[in-house]
């Protein structure tokens, strides 16, 4: 079965650290690379189209903010999923988020068991589909 080769754009080592490592155990999913600020997001996420199948992209980063690398990359393909992980969520920046192009929006104090069990389903099939929508997390 094929792994989502997974890229995090979050400014926190930390944070950073510890949720590629819990992805490794989710199963299937391949952390390929990590960045901290949105320039070097984008830079990687637009240079490497046909390397990940997932973003995760924290809002507020070192340099930068998420919501630029969301846009950076709405013309991906449609296979490939942006994922908003952030502590900063209203009503307002969720909305925002979906339309900057995010498939799917989570809380990290709040959220994290629905995205780990997102990134745990997303699999080669739907991939391969193109077709399946994420769920968002309503406000």
């Amino acid at each position: 079965m094929d792994t989502v080769r997974t890229f995090i754009v979050e400014d926190n080592p930390t944070i950073r650290e510890a949720l590629a490592g819990t992805l490794r155990e989710v199963g299937r999913v391949d952390p390929v690379g990590q960045a901290e600020s949105e320039l070097d997001g984008i830079r990687w996420l637009t240079g490497n189209l046909s390397q990940w199948d997932l973003a995760v992209v924290d809002l507020f980063l070192k340099d930068g903010t998420g919501f630029s690398v969301l846009e950076a990359c709405r013309n991906r393909e449609p296979t490939q999923k942006m994922v908003v992980l952030s502590n900063h969520l209203t009503p307002e920046t969720r909305r925002k988020c979906m339309q900057l192009g995010a498939d799917a929006v989570f809380d990290k104090a709040a959220d994290l068991g629905e995205f780990f069990a997102l990134c745990a389903g997303l699999d080669g099939e739907a991939r391969s589909r193109g077709d399946e929508p994420l769920e968002q997390v309503a406000p």
